[in-house]
Protein backbone atom coordinates (compact mmCIF):
# COMPACT_ATOMS: atom_id res chain seq x y z
CA UNK A 1 0.00 0.00 0.00
CA UNK A 2 1.08 3.42 -0.96
CA UNK A 3 0.02 6.92 0.51
CA UNK A 4 -0.93 9.26 -1.60
CA UNK A 5 1.61 11.75 -2.60
CA UNK A 6 0.56 14.94 -0.85
CA UNK A 7 0.67 13.09 2.49
CA UNK A 8 3.62 14.03 4.65
CA UNK A 9 6.74 12.23 3.92
CA UNK A 10 7.82 9.75 6.72
CA UNK A 11 8.50 6.50 8.66
CA UNK A 12 5.81 4.25 9.74
CA UNK A 13 7.28 3.89 13.33
CA UNK A 14 6.27 5.69 16.36
CA UNK A 15 9.28 8.33 17.33
CA UNK A 16 11.13 8.11 20.44
CA UNK A 17 10.47 10.54 23.32
CA UNK A 18 13.47 13.41 22.85
CA UNK A 19 14.67 15.90 25.26
CA UNK A 20 11.47 18.01 24.01
CA UNK A 21 9.37 16.58 27.00
CA UNK A 22 11.84 18.34 29.58
CA UNK A 23 11.25 21.57 28.47
CA UNK A 24 7.86 23.57 28.47
CA UNK A 25 6.02 22.41 25.55
CA UNK A 26 4.65 24.56 22.70
CA UNK A 27 1.84 24.48 21.21
CA UNK A 28 1.43 25.21 16.99
CA UNK A 29 -2.14 25.95 16.45
CA UNK A 30 -3.07 24.58 12.39
CA UNK A 31 -6.45 27.16 11.29
CA UNK A 32 -7.14 25.80 6.97
CA UNK A 33 -8.75 28.85 5.84
CA UNK A 34 -11.17 28.76 2.98
CA UNK A 35 -13.60 32.00 2.50
CA UNK A 36 -14.09 32.20 6.15
CA UNK A 37 -14.26 35.65 6.63
CA UNK A 38 -17.32 35.45 9.11
CA UNK A 39 -15.66 33.70 11.55
CA UNK A 40 -11.72 33.56 10.84
CA UNK A 41 -11.07 36.53 13.04
CA UNK A 42 -12.91 34.52 15.96
CA UNK A 43 -11.32 31.33 15.44
CA UNK A 44 -7.91 33.35 15.41
CA UNK A 45 -8.57 34.92 18.81
CA UNK A 46 -9.90 32.06 20.20
CA UNK A 47 -6.11 30.46 19.53
CA UNK A 48 -4.30 33.66 20.78
CA UNK A 49 -5.82 33.89 24.24
CA UNK A 50 -4.69 30.44 24.85
CA UNK A 51 -1.97 29.62 27.55
CA UNK A 52 0.95 27.45 25.64
CA UNK A 53 0.22 28.73 22.21
CA UNK A 54 3.34 29.64 20.48
CA UNK A 55 2.23 30.21 16.96
CA UNK A 56 -1.38 29.87 14.75
CA UNK A 57 -0.40 28.96 11.19
CA UNK A 58 -3.10 30.01 8.94
CA UNK A 59 -3.11 28.28 5.67
CA UNK A 60 -5.69 30.04 3.19
CA UNK A 61 -7.21 27.97 0.83
CA UNK A 62 -7.92 29.76 -2.10
CA UNK A 63 -10.06 32.25 -0.75
CA UNK A 64 -11.60 35.00 -2.84
CA UNK A 65 -12.92 36.71 0.22
CA UNK A 66 -11.64 39.02 2.82
CA UNK A 67 -10.33 36.37 4.88
CA UNK A 68 -6.77 37.42 3.95
CA UNK A 69 -7.20 40.44 4.87
CA UNK A 70 -9.28 39.94 8.05
CA UNK A 71 -5.73 37.71 9.21
CA UNK A 72 -3.48 40.36 8.18
CA UNK A 73 -4.86 43.11 10.09
CA UNK A 74 -4.39 41.16 13.37
CA UNK A 75 -1.01 42.05 15.06
CA UNK A 76 0.51 39.20 16.51
CA UNK A 77 4.07 38.17 16.35
CA UNK A 78 2.84 34.91 17.11
CA UNK A 79 0.81 34.77 13.49
CA UNK A 80 1.78 33.28 10.58
CA UNK A 81 -0.01 33.29 7.32
CA UNK A 82 0.66 30.69 4.16
CA UNK A 83 -0.86 30.13 1.40
CA UNK A 84 -1.73 26.32 0.13
CA UNK A 85 -1.43 25.89 -3.55
CA UNK A 86 -2.13 22.05 -3.87
CA UNK A 87 -5.55 23.48 -2.82
CA UNK A 88 -8.37 20.95 -0.47
CA UNK A 89 -8.35 21.19 3.57
CA UNK A 90 -5.83 17.87 4.10
CA UNK A 91 -3.22 19.44 1.93
CA UNK A 92 -3.92 22.94 3.87
CA UNK A 93 -3.32 20.56 6.96
CA UNK A 94 -0.23 18.91 6.21
CA UNK A 95 1.45 22.06 5.33
CA UNK A 96 0.81 24.02 8.21
CA UNK A 97 2.18 20.99 10.42
CA UNK A 98 5.28 20.69 8.03
CA UNK A 99 6.21 24.41 8.98
CA UNK A 100 4.77 23.81 12.30
CA UNK A 101 7.68 24.48 14.71
CA UNK A 102 5.87 23.38 17.91
CA UNK A 103 5.79 20.64 20.05
CA UNK A 104 2.65 20.10 19.90
CA UNK A 105 -0.18 20.52 16.79
CA UNK A 106 -4.27 21.33 16.65
CA UNK A 107 -6.12 21.74 14.07
CA UNK A 108 -8.62 24.23 14.45
CA UNK A 109 -11.19 24.67 11.76
CA UNK A 110 -11.30 28.65 10.88
CA UNK A 111 -15.43 28.44 11.72
CA UNK A 112 -15.03 26.94 15.19
CA UNK A 113 -13.24 28.22 18.23
CA UNK A 114 -11.12 27.27 21.09
CA UNK A 115 -13.02 27.71 24.79
CA UNK A 116 -11.17 29.57 27.39
CA UNK A 117 -8.01 27.36 29.15
CA UNK A 118 -8.87 24.27 26.90
CA UNK A 119 -5.22 24.36 25.53
CA UNK A 120 -3.90 24.25 29.21
CA UNK A 121 -6.50 21.97 30.18
CA UNK A 122 -5.23 19.45 27.40
CA UNK A 123 -1.21 19.80 28.39
CA UNK A 124 -2.20 18.87 31.78
CA UNK A 125 -3.36 16.15 31.08
CA UNK A 126 -0.87 15.37 28.27
CA UNK A 127 2.21 16.18 31.65
CA UNK A 128 0.69 13.58 32.93
CA UNK A 129 0.47 11.29 30.01
CA UNK A 130 4.05 10.83 28.98
CA UNK A 131 3.37 8.25 26.35
CA UNK A 132 0.47 9.79 24.75
CA UNK A 133 0.65 10.82 21.47
CA UNK A 134 -2.60 12.68 21.62
CA UNK A 135 -4.59 14.19 24.24
CA UNK A 136 -8.36 14.84 23.21
CA UNK A 137 -11.64 16.40 25.06
CA UNK A 138 -14.86 17.05 23.82
CA UNK A 139 -17.01 19.75 22.10
CA UNK A 140 -20.46 21.53 21.59
CA UNK A 141 -22.14 23.14 18.96
CA UNK A 142 -23.09 26.81 18.44
CA UNK A 143 -25.03 28.93 15.76
CA UNK A 144 -23.42 31.29 13.33
CA UNK A 145 -23.75 33.87 15.80
CA UNK A 146 -21.87 31.92 18.68
CA UNK A 147 -24.99 30.95 20.76
CA UNK A 148 -24.89 27.21 22.06
CA UNK A 149 -27.41 25.05 20.57
CA UNK A 150 -25.64 21.72 21.40
CA UNK A 151 -26.68 19.52 24.99
CA UNK A 152 -23.59 17.56 25.10
CA UNK A 153 -23.04 18.91 28.43
CA UNK A 154 -25.79 16.59 29.43
CA UNK A 155 -23.31 13.57 28.65
CA UNK A 156 -21.50 15.10 31.72
CA UNK A 157 -20.88 11.38 32.96
CA UNK A 158 -19.66 10.03 29.59
CA UNK A 159 -16.07 8.53 29.21
CA UNK A 160 -14.05 7.97 26.50
CA UNK A 161 -10.83 5.66 25.88
CA UNK A 162 -7.53 5.73 26.94
CA UNK A 163 -4.38 4.04 26.14
CA UNK A 164 -4.43 1.87 23.31
CA UNK A 165 -7.26 2.85 21.36
CA UNK A 166 -6.60 1.22 17.86
CA UNK A 167 -9.01 -1.37 17.97
CA UNK A 168 -12.31 0.82 19.42
CA UNK A 169 -10.92 3.56 17.12
CA UNK A 170 -10.79 1.11 13.82
CA UNK A 171 -14.34 0.43 14.58
CA UNK A 172 -16.29 4.21 14.64
CA UNK A 173 -14.80 7.21 14.85
CA UNK A 174 -15.62 8.69 18.72
CA UNK A 175 -13.62 11.73 18.57
CA UNK A 176 -14.52 13.64 15.49
CA UNK A 177 -13.24 17.09 15.68
CA UNK A 178 -9.27 18.30 15.41
CA UNK A 179 -9.96 21.08 17.59
CA UNK A 180 -10.28 19.30 20.72
CA UNK A 181 -7.05 17.52 20.25
CA UNK A 182 -3.33 17.72 20.97
CA UNK A 183 -1.27 15.52 18.43
CA UNK A 184 2.39 15.56 19.30
CA UNK A 185 3.91 16.88 15.98
CA UNK A 186 6.48 14.35 15.34
CA UNK A 187 3.96 11.49 15.91
CA UNK A 188 1.85 13.41 13.65
CA UNK A 189 4.72 13.67 10.69
CA UNK A 190 5.37 9.96 11.28
CA UNK A 191 1.82 8.93 10.65
CA UNK A 192 1.84 10.56 7.10
CA UNK A 193 -0.30 12.86 8.12
CA UNK A 194 -4.02 13.77 6.32
CA UNK A 195 -4.46 11.53 3.08
CA UNK A 196 -5.42 14.00 0.65
CA UNK A 197 -7.83 11.32 -1.94
CA UNK A 198 -10.11 10.96 0.99
CA UNK A 199 -12.68 14.00 0.50
CA UNK A 200 -14.35 12.06 3.77
CA UNK A 201 -13.60 11.02 6.99
CA UNK A 202 -9.63 11.95 6.30
CA UNK A 203 -9.53 12.74 9.65
CA UNK A 204 -10.80 9.56 10.87
CA UNK A 205 -8.29 7.72 8.80
CA UNK A 206 -5.60 10.09 10.50
CA UNK A 207 -6.15 9.33 13.83
CA UNK A 208 -6.48 5.38 13.23
CA UNK A 209 -2.85 5.90 12.23
CA UNK A 210 -1.90 8.08 14.99
CA UNK A 211 -3.36 5.30 17.09
CA UNK A 212 -1.41 2.20 15.71
CA UNK A 213 1.70 4.63 16.65
CA UNK A 214 1.59 5.27 20.50
CA UNK A 215 -1.56 6.03 22.90
CA UNK A 216 -4.34 8.32 23.69
CA UNK A 217 -5.19 10.12 26.35
CA UNK A 218 -8.99 11.52 27.12
CA UNK A 219 -10.11 14.64 29.04
CA UNK A 220 -13.67 14.39 30.05
CA UNK A 221 -14.21 18.52 29.14
CA UNK A 222 -15.76 20.42 26.33
CA UNK A 223 -13.04 22.17 24.97
CA UNK A 224 -14.62 23.55 21.17
CA UNK A 225 -17.39 25.20 20.33
CA UNK A 226 -18.09 23.68 16.82
CA UNK A 227 -19.76 25.99 14.79
CA UNK A 228 -23.08 24.91 12.60
CA UNK A 229 -24.05 27.05 10.03
CA UNK A 230 -25.12 27.62 6.43
CA UNK A 231 -22.06 26.35 4.45
CA UNK A 232 -21.15 23.44 6.42
CA UNK A 233 -24.76 22.36 7.14
CA UNK A 234 -25.76 22.55 3.26
CA UNK A 235 -22.88 19.88 3.03
CA UNK A 236 -24.30 17.86 5.70
CA UNK A 237 -27.52 17.73 4.59
CA UNK A 238 -26.46 15.85 1.19
CA UNK A 239 -24.01 13.06 2.42
CA UNK A 240 -25.16 9.64 2.48
CA UNK A 241 -23.51 6.52 3.67
CA UNK A 242 -22.12 6.15 0.31
CA UNK A 243 -19.81 8.87 0.60
CA UNK A 244 -18.25 7.60 3.79
CA UNK A 245 -17.56 4.18 2.58
CA UNK A 246 -14.32 5.18 0.28
CA UNK A 247 -12.44 6.05 4.09
CA UNK A 248 -13.85 2.59 5.53
CA UNK A 249 -12.11 1.37 2.24
CA UNK A 250 -8.88 2.65 3.12
CA UNK A 251 -8.68 2.46 6.89
CA UNK A 252 -9.10 -1.82 6.65
CA UNK A 253 -6.19 -1.34 3.73
CA UNK A 254 -3.75 0.37 5.47
CA UNK A 255 -0.58 -2.04 6.32
CA UNK A 256 -0.33 0.23 9.22
CA UNK A 257 -3.12 -0.11 11.06
CA UNK A 258 -3.91 -3.43 10.30
CA UNK A 259 -0.74 -4.59 11.50
CA UNK A 260 -1.38 -3.24 14.72
CA UNK A 261 -5.40 -4.88 15.10
CA UNK A 262 -5.73 -8.35 16.52
CA UNK A 263 -5.29 -11.18 14.57
CA UNK A 264 -8.46 -11.50 12.87
CA UNK A 265 -10.56 -8.63 13.93
CA UNK A 266 -10.64 -6.94 11.02
CA UNK A 267 -13.49 -8.04 9.44
CA UNK A 268 -15.81 -7.74 12.47
CA UNK A 269 -14.34 -3.78 13.15
CA UNK A 270 -15.33 -2.90 9.44
CA UNK A 271 -18.25 -4.08 9.81
CA UNK A 272 -18.85 -1.86 13.18
CA UNK A 273 -17.41 1.12 11.01
CA UNK A 274 -19.68 0.80 8.21
CA UNK A 275 -22.32 0.61 10.93
CA UNK A 276 -20.85 3.74 12.85
CA UNK A 277 -21.03 5.78 9.75
CA UNK A 278 -24.53 4.65 8.37
CA UNK A 279 -25.79 5.50 11.82
CA UNK A 280 -24.21 8.96 11.47
CA UNK A 281 -25.61 9.84 8.41
CA UNK A 282 -29.20 8.51 9.91
CA UNK A 283 -28.77 10.68 12.89
CA UNK A 284 -27.71 13.80 10.07
CA UNK A 285 -30.31 13.27 7.94
CA UNK A 286 -32.61 13.56 10.88
CA UNK A 287 -31.48 16.84 12.15
CA UNK A 288 -32.52 17.68 8.22
CA UNK A 289 -35.82 16.53 8.05
CA UNK A 290 -34.99 13.60 6.00
CA UNK A 291 -36.47 11.28 8.06
CA UNK A 292 -37.54 8.68 5.30
CA UNK A 293 -33.66 8.73 4.81
CA UNK A 294 -32.88 8.45 8.22
CA UNK A 295 -35.18 5.10 8.06
CA UNK A 296 -33.49 3.81 5.07
CA UNK A 297 -30.25 4.21 6.76
CA UNK A 298 -31.43 2.40 9.66
CA UNK A 299 -32.87 -0.67 7.14
CA UNK A 300 -28.64 -0.47 6.18
CA UNK A 301 -28.06 -1.13 9.74
CA UNK A 302 -30.58 -3.64 9.68
CA UNK A 303 -29.22 -5.79 7.01
CA UNK A 304 -25.56 -5.66 8.55
CA UNK A 305 -26.39 -6.58 11.75
CA UNK A 306 -29.86 -6.86 13.68
CA UNK A 307 -28.34 -6.79 16.99
CA UNK A 308 -27.05 -3.20 16.39
CA UNK A 309 -30.43 -1.71 15.46
CA UNK A 310 -31.45 -0.98 18.88
CA UNK A 311 -28.15 0.95 20.18
CA UNK A 312 -28.32 2.84 16.16
CA UNK A 313 -32.12 3.85 17.02
CA UNK A 314 -31.27 5.19 20.27
CA UNK A 315 -28.53 7.45 19.04
CA UNK A 316 -30.62 8.49 16.16
CA UNK A 317 -33.29 9.44 18.15
CA UNK A 318 -30.76 11.75 20.61
CA UNK A 319 -29.50 13.46 17.54
CA UNK A 320 -33.31 14.98 17.43
CA UNK A 321 -32.58 16.56 20.85
CA UNK A 322 -28.98 17.75 19.70
CA UNK A 323 -27.24 15.03 21.70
Amino acid sequence: MILADAMLDAPTTAPAATDARAKKPAVSVVIPAKNAAAYIGEAVESALSQGGVSEVLIVDDGSTDETVAIVRAICDPRLRLMKNDAGGVSAARNLGARNAQGDWLIFLDADDRLRPDAVTTLLTTASTSSQAVLVYGDYNTIDSAGRTIGRRDLLKGRRKPSGNVLERLAGGNFIVNGGIMLIRADAFRASGGFDVALRYCEDWHCWCRLAALGKFAYVPKLLLDYRLHTTNTMSAAVRTPQDFFPAVARVFDDELILGKLPSGAAPRLRQAAEIHLVTYAATQAVRFGRYRDALAYLGMVGRRSPKAMPRSAAKIALSCFGI
